[in-house]
């Protein structure tokens, strides 16, 4: 399943042992009560499971503020009771440990476990709601297990979490107070705005802002629910029902009343037959990890029937009917050493961190993305910064945020370039993304190297080496020169022989019959790439009527936002001498099949109505595709960017991305992640084969 156990810290001796103990109580104090702990989640597992080791071979020298056997780990207090213990969750770290916990929960209740629930462990802060009537009343944190926190003064705060029920019942619910990914952004920036340091992530954040009082701001959270019961107060009928039952009716039950559960999202919870049906779900969810707009950091596995946990039982910590199986960690901290300013094809001046070399799940990162300079800025970022890095599956490292309370005074300032630090021109500072002024002609190479690729131009030839030698002869000072180029010119060439020549130049030729989308693609209009190039080639159906679009109408291609419109726009006009002279060179200005659109009518603008530019005949009309894996038999010699093409040619609108919006899901073999989200949501799925079968009349 590729998921590695988390090795133990290795501790040599008590004083070894001592230390560790206390690190790891102030860890998890800061961490239960700030989301401020110096260490990251597998730095703290480490450390724990290391202490446990050496408890084991030395049981008469545990000493009493030792983490182990304690929620946690013993660092928090609270003055709230608890009606019920509210415990923390062992864990289990492979397949192999997992089986190993399911014999013990079996030895307990004298069979095998029949029925598992199956839910994703939400990165956050638990917390207890408690409802009189119908009505939310308190909230209490976790706190050492036996007693909580009062945070009430949260209510209203937090999404997902009513405070009035769709019954008026008396009931508590547990569940985890958490920041998706969109509210830890908004936080940070609200944060920062009001000067205060940004969270080093979302569950960092969570735990303060549940916890701040009279604050000037408010910072939305969401509630997941995992749990209900009974308190006191309740309606006798329904204290006796909850506790009789299975924990998947219970979350149905709470998903009635009008909480927030996993039922919502794209990882929704699940019952499991088997052991196997059980690992199966913790592959599936660990592939779709990525993609969540929360965090998660394993899965959570219960005797889903009431009679198998009360026989199993309780310890003082955690229950001995749920385990947490948890995942590879995603977010380190590690140190920001330097930043790189790089300038790519369109002249685009990015920011890059060099980082302390840090391992997150089985890759070494040294460098993360940025995103521009109003990134740093808002980040509060510094060169020596401590900082929380998020990998997850192929997604590019990024910096969450610094670790601000382990400053020591000597981080530095971030200094920004005054001009271009490729070709030292002035910089255009006027949106998020800096420019160079020079724009492409800056990384001239660069842009002229990707025109020429497999799924822009497809000019075979014309590699970076050879482009290299194009622009030094000044024979290419944009795309257009590479249509005027002519035989004597390139003979004189280095290592340019007469084969090689007439084959650069047939190709040239070939080229200029590309279709629009892929000539637009070439050009690299900043806001789009390859799939938003064929939707615009296809809309609008020539260059002419493109460039004839004012903001208001390229929104009407799907994907272009009021944003992304004026500034392709602009882009177009820039480039409105380039593109002449590519038309007048004889490069085809043309979508093949497509028709432009037809004006839209004032009684059409009204209703948001307007006629299709492209053709909806095709056998995929209407349908939006994802392809994802290796393509075979027909399909095996199609580049990704011609799948996509055959997509929309055949009337479909190719995604790369899996959703409730996707309606077919193209899975080639090692298809992963996507196909895993596709069977979760019930996405149809068709193998390359089938698919070719379907679309066979645009296949040629």
């Amino acid at each position: 399943m590729g998921v590695m156990t988390t090795p133990a810290a290795v501790i040599v001796d008590a004083a070894a042992y001592a230390q560790a103990v206390e690190d790891a109580v102030k860890a998890s104090a800061a961490y239960y009560a700030a989301g401020t702990s110096a260490l990251d989640d597998d730095s703290y597992d480490r450390l724990v499971r290391g202490i446990a080791a050496w408890e084991a071979e030395n049981p008469d020298r545990v000493l009493p503020d030792s983490p182990t056997g304690k929620v946690a780990g013993g660092a928090v207090e609270g003055d709230v009771p608890h009606t019920v213990a509210m415990l923390s969750l062992d864990n289990v770290f492979s397949p192999e440990e997992f089986t190993t916990w399911t014999a013990s929960v079996a030895r307990r209740i004298d069979h095998e476990v029949t029925r598992f629930s199956v839910e994703p462990k939400l990165d956050g802060l638990a917390i207890a709601a408690r409802y009189t009537r119908g009505r939310l009343t308190r909230l209490i944190t976790r706190g050492d297990g036996t007693a909580g926190e009062d945070v009430s003064h949260a209510i209203g705060t937090i999404e997902g979490l009513p405070q009035e029920l769709a019954e008026p019942v008396t009931v508590e619910v547990r569940g985890e107070v958490l920041m998706t990914t969109a509210q830890f952004e908004h936080g940070n920036e609200v944060r920062t705005a009001h000067g205060g340091q940004p969270f080093a992530n979302p569950r960092g954040a969570s735990a303060g802002t549940l916890r701040a009082k009279e604050r000037a701001y408010t910072v939305p959270m969401t509630f997941f629910g995992y749990g209900l019961l009974p308190l006191p107060e309740t309606e006798a009928e329904l204290a006796a029902r909850l506790p009789e039952l299975a924990h998947s009716e219970l979350m149905t039950q709470a998903a009635a009343y009008g909480f927030n559960t996993t039922a919502t999202t794209a990882v929704p919870g699940i019952t499991a037959d088997t052991v196997e049906e059980v690992l199966a779900r913790v592959q599936e969810i660990a592939a779709l990890r990525a993609q969540l707009p929360f965090g998660i950091d394993g899965i959570v596995i219960k005797a889903d029937l009431a009679a198998d946990q009360r026989a199993a039982g309780s310890g003082t910590r955690a229950p001995r009917w749920a385990i947490a199986y948890k995942l590879p960690a995603v977010e380190k901290i590690t140190r920001l050493l330097e930043v790189e300013w790089n300038v790519g094809r369109t002249g685009i001046i990015a920011p890059r961190a060099v980082l302390e070399p840090v391992e997150i799940d089985g890759a070494t990162i040294t460098y993360a993305t940025l995103h521009n300079p109003g990134d740093i800025t808002r980040r509060d970022l510094r060169l020596g910064d401590h900082v929380m890095v998020h990998r997850a599956g192929d997604v590019i490292p990024r910096i969450e945020a610094p670790v601000a309370h382990l400053r020591t005074g000597e981080e530095q300032p971030i200094v920004f370039p005054e001009v271009c630090p490729r070709c030292g021109s002035g910089i255009d500072t006027s949106e998020l993304r800096w420019r160079c002024e020079q724009g492409r002609n800056c990384h001239l190479v660069a842009a002229l190297s990707y025109a020429t690729g497999r799924d822009q131009l497809d000019i075979e030839g014309l590699g970076h080496t050879r482009v290299v030698q194009l622009v030094d002869a000044g024979l290419a000072a944009d795309l257009a020169d590479l249509f005027a180029l002519t035989r004597e010119q390139l003979l004189d060439l280095e290592r340019m022989g007469e084969t090689s020549t007439d084959n650069l130049l047939a190709a040239i030729d070939t080229a200029k019959g590309q279709p629009l989308s892929r000539v637009l693609c070439a050009l690299g209009v900043r806001g789009t790439g390859r799939s938003m190039s064929r939707r615009i080639a296809r809309y609008f159906a020539t260059m002419d009527e493109i460039r004839a679009a004012d903001a208001e109408s390229m929104q009407r291609v799907d994907g272009i936002g009021t944003e992304k419109a004026p500034s392709i726009v602009a882009e177009l006009v820039e480039l409105a001498p380039l593109i002449d002279k590519l038309a007048a060179a004889g490069v085809n200005m043309t979508e093949p099949g497509a028709t432009p659109p037809a004006p839209v009518t004032d009684d059409a603008a009204a209703d948001g109505t307007e006629a299709e530019a492209t053709a909806d005949d095709g056998p995929l009309a209407g349908m939006t595709v994802v392809v994802t894996g290796a393509m075979t038999g027909p399909l095996e010699k199609l580049s990704r960017n011609q799948m996509n093409e055959l997509v929309e040619r055949a009337g479909g609108r190719s995604s790369s991305s899996v959703s409730k919006k996707t309606t077919l899901v193209v899975a080639g073999e090692n298809a992963g992640s996507k196909r895993a989200k596709a069977e979760t949501l019930g996405i149809r799925l068709a193998t390359p084969d089938e698919f070719a079968a379907l679309i066979a009349e645009y296949l040629n």
